[in-house]
């Protein structure tokens, strides 16, 4: 870094430049968060087939895709990961809508949440229970 000046007065018009320079690039942070947070939730949305394309889909067996099967227009799914001290724990699968999710999370659709719950080191949280509302047996 450059020497700084000795007086009081270019110090503190420095600081006071810092200190704003700190709190505009914060707001841009937050603002930017924000906005990437709303095209995340908008890309889940868009990302998910019409509810009249749904109801004509077959599962395997034949027979038409459970009641259950089929998330309601307005609830989709998201994908939690955590970070601890001792590494990574398995990332968790919530409904959009569920109330113990915890961070930043991921909006996905129904499909990637059906195949992330086949992956062992994914579990459906225990409180929202995704993988019922997908049909999906764990037991």
């Amino acid at each position: 870094m450059a020497a700084l000046p000795p007086d009081p007065p270019r110090l503190r018009a420095i600081l006071a430049y810092l200190d704003r320079q700190i709190t505009e690039h914060e707001v841009v942070g937050i603002y930017l968060r924000l906005q990437r947070d709303a095209v995340r939730k908008a890309l889940g949305q868009a990302e998910q087939p019409p509810e009249h394309q749904r109801r004509g889909r077959k599962v395997k067996g034949g027979g038409p895709v459970p009641a259950l099967a089929r998330p309601s227009s307005t609830t989709g799914y998201v994908v939690q990961q955590k970070r601890t001290p001792g590494g990574p724990e398995p990332a968790l699968i919530h409904l959009a809508d569920c109330s113990m999710i915890q961070g930043t999370p991921h909006p996905i659709r129904p499909d990637e949440a059906q195949s992330a719950l086949t992956d062992p080191t994914i579990e459906p949280c225990g409180f929202c229970r995704p993988d019922t509302s997908l049909g999906i047996d764990l037991a």
